[in-house]
């Protein structure tokens, strides 16, 4: 990974509100993959609480169960929770519901903190209706073991960002982001760059989850990989895109990097991490450039506008390149 280590060659920063320029977002490769790991093992610091969801399409002893095998799920990957009716003052709690889609039945896990607010929301996989209807034990062991790595990993993910938010951003509950699936990727780009990206924008106080509820932000990355000029490499572009809740573009960070052919045809190892760790702090600004305009940009009339409002109208878009 020496060349990929050595060679990014350009990041573009892209943004239809206003930008007070997106910065020098390049920089030389640094770290190792395991240096901002540890986040991973950070013991969740307050009790969960698990009651039998009284929302969840079940009967009050399949409730019950579900919530006794998911509470078993995390305190197999040693998060403090309990199935408890009542939840202690100061416990945070985890809700289970259930939406009926027709065919299938789709679980949702909410993670609220002490004071009832939601931290963020994991959809779970959908199950048939009939199997949802009349569960087994195993039926709903199955919605717990395919639920439990995604909420252990939004617990931590909201942890991570409540460490490195300011006291008036906790209590209000870090901002979040859906990230969608990144798409084009070979071999296992898909899931490596997701991760990767997920663990960088929680160290920066965002709450990174799947579902819409929620969220502030969406986030996703589209990969192109193409032939090079150069003889046995390959041009590998890899574009992060910001959007708005209502699905307008904010902006993208894009990343042009040649590999020796086939070098991302089955892992992508350092080449994930060292571009989610360069590209997060890009999207970090197209986020912050469209949430709190650069006051020198606004008419003097507008200097008494209250900051973290969206400009109504947007510039044409910003562009910088960098080589």
């Amino acid at each position: 990974m020496s060349g990929a280590r050595s060679r990014i060659s350009a990041l573009l920063c892209l943004a239809t509100l206003v930008l007070g320029g997106c910065g020098d977002l390049s920089q030389p490769f640094r770290g190792n993959p395991g240096r901002n790991a540890a986040w991973l093992a950070i013991p969740l610091a307050v009790r969960l609480a698990v009651p039998p969801p009284p929302q969840a399409l079940l009967g009050e002893a399949d409730s019950r169960r579900l919530a006794q095998v998911v509470t078993e799920g995390l305190q197999a990957r040693d998060v403090p929770a309990i199935a408890v009716d009542t939840p202690l003052p100061l416990d945070w709690q985890l809700d289970i519901s259930a939406d009926n889609l027709g065919a299938t039945v789709r679980p949702r896990f909410t993670l609220r903190n002490a004071d009832g607010v939601s931290q963020g929301v994991l959809d779970g996989r959908p199950v048939p209706l009939r199997a949802w209807a009349e569960p087994t034990p195993d039926s709903l062991a199955a919605v717990a073991t395919q639920a439990v790595p995604g909420i252990t990993q939004l617990l931590l993910s909201v942890q991570a960002a409540r460490a490195s938010a300011t006291p008036g951003a906790i209590l209000a509950g870090p901002p979040r982001i859906r990230f969608l699936p990144v798409s084009g990727a070979p071999g296992d780009g898909a899931q490596v760059l997701a991760a990767r990206m997920r663990a960088f924008m929680s160290n920066l106080g965002f709450v990174v989850q799947d579902a819409a509820e929620g969220a502030e932000y969406g986030l996703t990355a589209v990969v192109r990989v193409e032939p090079s000029p150069r003889a046995n490499q390959q041009l590998v572009d890899l574009q992060w895109v910001v959007t708005r809740r209502d699905g307008m573009e904010l902006g993208r960070v894009v990343q042009l990097e040649e590999v020796a052919r086939g070098r991302l045809d089955r892992f992508w190892g350092d080449v994930a991490y060292v571009a989610a760790e360069q590209a997060s702090g890009g999207v970090q600004t197209i986020i912050r450039n469209a949430t709190t305009p650069d006051p020198a940009s606004l008419p003097a009339t507008a200097t008494a506008t209250p900051p973290g409002l969206p400009i109504a109208s947007p510039l044409p878009v910003a562009t910088t390149r960098q080589r």
